[in-house]
């Protein structure tokens, strides 16, 4: 028999198909991945609530499946942890909020049914910040996500829990959200893959402005070809979201082979507005150099996204007065104050914001099109500094100047979260402080297979150049518990996994 660590180490793809020729168990790979957590959960708190009995039966009907030949689902056997902003049947489900932190929802939300219904093996929620503001895994309810290069760092967000889970192999896959990049940045902080499908591709049905293409569902993983396993088990078409579309899910199952050394790249460091650490700058233009000679023909090009913060600001701010309108109402600080801020922000504005912010996408959209028309990808640093530490709720200034918001340090993954293009975030060696360095690869309009297939090939290239590859996180380090946020809950839930570190 394998070892724990062997088992958990192979890639998804891989333990599908040891699964799918009765070279592994569902329930063997399923107790190497609760080991996993129970040994280093507690130092990075990636895990919150658990469901280990019952998914030990369903590992065993899983195993039985097998055994009597019956059709197996993509995700057959799979253990994976789901983003704590998705509603699991029977599984605790807070959003990071001591208003649910004993909410039990009796419905799967419908990128979780589907990932169900492809065999997947729903065994632990992973940590967001409350209701998924910000890029800072951290809430009241289940304290703070350590990077796992560093637990005193964060780990990114608003999927924090995915990625750090994923970055220690407690789960094969993983699923996440994005509106600001909270799929991409803590890929990035945790080296492994996010990717920002196109809206609509994964359907999501609870938006509560469905035809508004800025929130997005999609998967994480270790790497790209893992990534294409999940997004084949969470593409589909559902008349339930007006931005989805006719599709074959299947056409993502493996990445498209695309000949990198024939395609036009450009290279972005701050999308002509974003605000970058010097540093961080530095550091990705060390990195060009080595990455460029893989293409046909490589340059430095900005896009013209225009005003996309201010853009940004409203249409993010009409999402929060649309679903938060009656918890602010009776209670402002029960939202948290990220939340709460992104509310006021949005109380402040009028229609007349609006209808610019509306025009305003529009034209940079057409603006990027034209950008598309010179080059076939492009490509920035996912994030713009390497982590901070996890106490400080959010970036407050950069280069000595203070930033707009809480959320203004995002402002390389919403830039291209308002062009509604796809974007990958996939692990390119490491920062100067020997953190996870992530590099955001954006492709044309619903290029979706194309990005992946890009990303797979920067992937396989990068394998061969320790600068490059994908870092992993140093295990020994994480065999303590470390000091995390403490919990302002004095009745904790129920469906806790484990107990939280104190300080």
């Amino acid at each position: 028999m394998a070892s724990t660590n062997e088992i958990v180490e192979h890639s998804a793809v891989e333990l599908r198909r040891m699964i799918g020729t009765r070279q592994l168990s569902p329930v063997e790979l399923l107790d190497a991945c609760i080991d996993r957590i129970e040994a280093l959960n507690p130092a990075i708190n990636a895990v919150c609530a658990t469901d280990f009995d019952r998914a030990r039966e369903q590992a065993k009907a899983d195993a039985d499946k097998v055994v009597s030949g019956e059709p197996l689902g993509l995700l057959h056997g799979l253990p994976v942890g789901v983003k704590d902003l998705q509603d699991t049947k029977g599984l605790l489900t807070t959003y990071g909020s001591p208003l649910y932190k004993d909410h039990v929802p009796d419905a799967d939300t419908d990128v979780v049914a589907r990932v169900r219904a492809a065999g997947a093996n729903l065994f632990c929620k992973t940590n967001t910040p409350t209701f998924g503001a910000g890029a800072n895994s951290r809430n009241p309810v289940w304290g703070a996500t350590g990077n796992p290069f560093n637990p005193i760092l964060n780990a990114g967000g608003s999927s924090g829990g995915s990625a750090a889970g994923l970055a220690v192999d407690m789960m094969p896959l993983a699923t996440g959200s994005d509106t600001g990049g909270s799929l991409r940045i803590p890929a990035s902080y945790c080296g492994v893959v996010g990717f920002r499908p196109s809206p609509g591709t994964v359907p999501v049905g609870s938006r509560p402005f469905g035809w508004l293409p800025i929130s997005v569902t999609g998967p994480l993983a270790r790497n790209v070809a893992d990534t294409c396993l999940l997004m084949a088990a969470q593409a589909a078409f559902e008349a339930g979201d007006p931005l989805s579309y006719p599709q074959d899910p299947m056409q993502y199952l493996a990445p498209e082979p695309v000949d990198i050394g024939g395609l036009r790249a450009a290279f972005s460091t701050d999308l002509g507005f974003a605000p970058i650490d010097q540093d961080y700058r530095e550091d990705f233009a060390a990195k060009i150099g080595p990455i460029s000679a893989f293409f046909g023909h490589a340059e430095q090009a900005d896009p013209d996204l225009g005003e996309v913060d201010k853009v940004f600001d409203v249409i993010r701010g009409a999402v929060y007065l649309a679903r938060f309108r009656e918890e602010y109402e009776r209670d402002p600080d029960s939202l948290g104050p990220n939340p709460k801020a992104n509310y006021e922000i949005a109380m402040a504005m009028t229609l007349g914001d609006h209808a610019w912010a509306h025009a305003e996408q529009t034209r940079a959209y057409h603006e990027f099109q034209t950008f598309f028309e010179r080059f076939d990808v492009l490509i920035t640093p996912t994030v713009p500094i390497s982590p901070f530490p996890w106490e400080q709720l959010a970036l407050t200034e950069m280069n000595g100047e203070t930033l707009r918001n809480y959320y203004h340090w995002l402002a390389p993954t919403y830039g291209i979260s308002i062009t509604g293009h796809p974007a990958i975030s996939i692990p390119c060696g490491v920062d100067r402080n020997g953190m996870p360095f992530g590099l955001q690869v954006v492709g044309p309009h619903r290029g979706d297979r194309f990005v992946l297939g890009v990303a797979h090939a920067l992937e396989q290239a990068f394998a061969g150049d320790p600068s490059l590859a994908r870092p992993v996180p140093n295990l020994t380090q994480l065999a303590e518990p470390t000091p995390a946020l403490v919990s302002i809950v004095t009745d904790p839930p129920s469906q806790a996994f484990p107990a939280r570190p104190t300080a």
